[in-house]
């Protein structure tokens, strides 16, 4: 559970072959009032209001030779203007890489808290400051399917989409979740969202490396960060160049300063400080590299470890964050943490059961896709619901303790199952 409260076609008119589309109508009144439409030579194509032209309209109807000789060459003027607006739209499109614009204009609304590695990752037991996931049942069991489940959600949708859900975890149809078909599901919601996480990251990449050389330097990373901050991203940039001091308040440079040890973990031998792609995704999210979930779990028992020894006891593990319990309610949320934080160091933690959790139990217990871990998860999962201690789930359970596998209570559970079966 969370930490207690003391302590993310339109239609187009043809022109020529060389504009299979424009984007304004064409004016009608012939050569000359195509030229007014255009302007001086090198303008933009806009509507305008067709105007009355007396003197000229009388001119004209007045003079027909003069009004062909006059139209002539204003024709193949404005053409081969035309003609060279659209060879220069050409070469402009096939210079550039597709697509490319349209990731950079996405890739630079981020957000502050989009150039931080994020704190809560999806599908792992702990957050990165060692509290409990608080949603991870959920996130394993619904996957991308979590829409739906809302608390103003209609029960009955609701009821039939989990019911949904139970049929494909479900492999052999015989309408009952052994531990081995949870933990398979287990397995595939985890790698669901491995791929989202992959394709952030490509997003973010993009967002940080500006020259689009497939590489980014801590420098270059920095600099966005800072900007993201209120900085100007020119100064810094230039101030960073020139090794000349940053002027940043002393949050921010310790938020930095836990950045580039990050950064150091992400970069794989021989350390050049360039993450690639690959690295990068390590950066933001530890889950996906073996040596970046152990800087994890050595940043997470540095912090809980209280007599140094590199390990963690339940004392440790299950001790509160600094704050003090102010009332009743706060005394109730704190009660929660402990019992939360013993059941799960003492069934899914501590492998041996020696009463101590060493680097690699906690290592093993983090990985999203160790299978032993998921199948101990499923274990523990079926056992919430399992009334009737066959040790399998079945649909009427699943539907009576849908808050633990959805987040939200199915309400009138009596008849929830008499409408679903």
């Amino acid at each position: 559970m969370a930490a207690p409260a003391s302590a993310r076609r339109r239609s187009h008119r043809p022109v020529t072959l060389l504009f299979p589309e424009e984007k304004w109508p064409r004016p009608s009144g012939g050569p000359l009032e195509v030229s007014r439409a255009l302007g001086p030579l090198g303008g933009s194509w806009a509507p305008r209001r067709k105007r009355s032209w007396p003197h000229s309209q009388a001119v004209l109807q007045a003079d027909p030779p003069a009004m062909a000789s006059g139209r002539a060459p204003l024709c193949g003027l404005v053409s081969r203007c035309l003609w060279l607006l659209g060879v220069a739209l050409l070469m402009e499109a096939s210079a550039r890489p597709a697509n490319h614009s349209s990731a950079r204009e996405r890739a630079g609304a981020w957000e502050e808290r989009e150039l931080l590695p994020p704190d809560h990752l999806t599908g792992v037991k702990l957050e990165m400051d060692g509290h409990l996931n608080k949603d991870f049942h959920q996130e394993v069991f619904l996957g991308q399917d979590a829409g739906g489940f809302e608390e103003d959600a209609e029960p009955r949708r609701s009821r039939g989409k989990l019911m949904v859900i139970f049929s494909k975890v479900d492999l052999n149809t015989d309408r009952r979740v052994s531990a081995k078909e949870l933990q398979r599901w287990i397995m595939q919601k985890t790698a669901e969202h491995f791929r989202q996480a992959v394709a952030e990251s490509k997003l973010h990449f993009s967002a940080v490396d500006p020259d689009g050389d497939g590489h980014v330097s801590w420098d270059e990373y920095r600099i966005k960060f800072l900007a993201s901050k209120g900085h100007n991203e020119r100064e810094i940039a230039d101030k960073i160049k020139n090794k000349w001091d940053l002027n940043i308040d002393e949050e921010t440079q310790e938020v930095l300063e836990n950045l580039k040890d990050r950064w150091y973990q992400a970069d794989s031998p021989p350390p050049d400080l360039l993450l690639t792609e690959n690295e990068f995704l390590s950066f933001l999210h530890p889950e996906h590299s073996r040596g970046m979930l152990r800087f994890m779990v050595k940043e997470i028992v540095r912090d809980l470890d209280q007599d140094g020894d590199k390990k963690l006891s339940l004392p440790e593990f299950i001790s509160l964050p600094a704050g003090t319990v102010e009332n009743q309610q706060g005394q109730d949320v704190d009660d929660g943490w402990v019992r939360d934080r013993r059941r799960e160091f003492e069934d899914l933690i501590d492998a041996d059961h020696d009463g101590i959790v060493t680097m690699a139990e906690l290592e093993d217990y983090m990985d999203p896709m160790n299978e032993f871990s998921a199948l101990n998860e499923a274990k523990q999962m079926i056992a919430v619901a399992d009334e009737n201690q066959n040790h399998y789930l079945e649909p009427e359970e699943v539907l009576k303790y849908s808050e633990f596998f959805t987040g939200s209570k199915l309400v009138d559970y009596a008849r929830s199952v008499h409408e679903e079966f």
